[in-house]
């Protein structure tokens, strides 16, 4: 294996938070649209906050990105895969910014509350329109199956990186110090 540079570990900890957050986020909107059970409000309550908590992280981590951009990408990769991995980039933070937002102003234009924690509630963002509400109900929807595209992208592209190429990618962003190789 090859000894890559390391991004800084407020980067390593801010992709392995919201990797948690956003696998979490898949299977709860997948739950909502599949249940058929008196389920769906409690997942509701959990999506709604978590959406807003992604949100909020998505900026902070764009931010800490930009002050700290990581390790470049190996050499060995072709035009093709560059190109992949730095739009695959682009597409995820796309998608972690502009999805929470447009399901608070979908939530806004059906006049539903967004509720954070008990009473607390943020305030609608979008005037109350059941067209709007539908069209961005439908956008929602399609950018989810977007997300969940690229987010299986990522992770088969994470494990090319850790298992066949083995060129430091994939420990650049470990939360782990990999061990050089031929040392146990």
């Amino acid at each position: 294996m090859i000894e890559a540079p390391r991004f800084t570990a407020v980067s390593r900890l801010l992709h392995w938070l919201m990797a948690a957050m956003v696998l979490t986020m898949l299977f709860v909107g997948l739950g909502m649209v599949s249940t058929v059970s008196g389920r769906y409000h409690g997942l509701l309550a959990i999506h709604r906050p978590l959406g807003i908590a992604i949100l909020v992280l998505a900026v902070i981590r764009l931010a800490n990105r930009l002050l700290h951009p990581g390790p470049p990408l190996p050499g060995h990769l072709n035009r093709l895969e560059r190109f992949a991995a730095l739009g695959s980039q682009v597409v995820f933070y796309t998608l972690m910014i502009f999805m929470p937002l447009i399901g608070w102003g979908m939530l806004s234009a059906a006049r539903y509350p967004v509720v954070l924690a008990g009473s607390v509630h943020l305030p609608a963002i979008l005037p109350h329109d059941p067209l709007l509400y539908a069209t961005l109900r439908r956008a929602h929807t399609l950018l989810a199956y977007a997300f969940i595209a690229t987010f299986i992208a990522h992770f088969g592209a994470a494990l090319v990186h850790a298992w066949i190429y083995r060129d430091g990618v994939f420990a650049s962003m470990a939360p782990w110090r990999a061990r050089p190789s031929g040392k146990r």
